[in-house]
């Protein structure tokens, strides 16, 4: 992916779709069954929903079907969490892969990182690194896959477990090294209840319908936003110097890019702001909206070439 301006989803035709891209069920390590895991999203107001149990030997190396549990207004992308080889920290990856049909082969004996995310990527699939501030992975881990498409920027399971649950500082740092890399931000379903990792973090992606097909090309063209509260309606860079935001209520929109501040505006109740980019020195940029919450929105990385 380019990730330029060009491919901001807002421009893009169809609308919004709200989604959790990771999650488990009782088929992995889940609290919830795969039919009560779909009726859980889609009563709290998602469109659709990943269940990507994890696939390992434990749990039979098996993808988990939910087509049958699609309906008119929601729909389940078939996906799992894959664990070939191991990362510097000793442990297995934990790889995120949408849009898996269902016969692929979750293992093979002697898989690496990189020959698991060429072969899901040759099935069609939408491939992250997951939670990597969570597990210790390294730069140097991510650049032995080849290629990724995104990164979990923020991971539910891991802030509520461990308060390792943001991992920009490793994005940026994949940015600075020229890894054009969405970000999006997940659940990592496993447990309900009052410190439970339901509805942390979740994708709007801009499709022309809601169906797995489409969804996985918005996905796979970038276009989709990540968030743990706030909405980002409208971002644009307008000639060659100015940065147009519009979203929900913020306290605060910021603009990040390579230089070590960042250009920010702050009040109450803001519904966008204008930023003059002629001084920018960067490469790439990222605009954040933080709301009276605490809650956060992430455009995908914006490369200005």
């Amino acid at each position: 992916m380019n990730f330029t301006a060009d491919s901001l989803p807002f421009a893009q035709p169809g609308r919004f779709y709200r989604g959790n891209l990771h999650g488990h069920s009782t088929e992995s390590d889940g609290a919830w069954s795969p039919a009560e895991y779909v009726r859980q999203y889609r009563q709290n107001g998602y469109d659709f929903a990943a269940l990507t149990d994890h696939c390992t030997e434990l749990h039979g190396y098996e993808i988990t079907d939910t087509r049958h549990l699609r309906s008119d207004d929601f729909t389940t992308l078939l996906g799992a969490e894959l664990h070939p080889g191991q990362i510097e920290s000793g442990s297995p990856w934990h790889l995120l892969a949408v849009g898996l049909p269902l016969d692929f082969e979750t293992h093979r004996p002697g898989d690496s990182g990189a020959s698991v995310v060429a072969r899901a990527h040759a099935a069609g699939a939408f491939v992250a690194a997951t939670h990597p501030n969570w597990y210790a992975q390294t730069v140097a881990d991510f650049e032995t896959l080849g290629a990724a498409d995104a990164v979990e920027c923020y991971n539910g399971s891991g802030d509520v477990k461990s308060d390792r649950g943001t991992s920009w500082h490793f994005i940026d740092m994949l940015l600075h090294r020229g890894h054009r890399v969405g970000a999006i931000a997940v659940d990592d379903f496993h447990t309900a209840g009052e410190i439970g990792d339901f509805m942390c973090g979740w994708v709007h992606v801009k499709a022309e319908a809601l169906t797995p097909e489409a969804l996985l090309r918005a996905l796979k063209a970038g276009h989709y936003y990540a968030s743990t509260g706030p909405q980002l309606h409208h971002v644009e860079i307008r000639g060659s110097d100015k940065l147009v935001v519009e979203c929900s209520p913020a306290r605060q929109i910021l603009v990040t890019s390579e230089q070590a501040g960042a250009r920010q505006v702050s009040g109450g109740a803001l519904m966008g702001a204008e930023f003059d980019l002629s001084a920018v020195d960067s490469r790439w940029l990222r605009v954040t909206v933080r709301d009276e919450c605490g809650g956060r929105a992430w455009t995908n990385p914006i490369w200005l070439d």
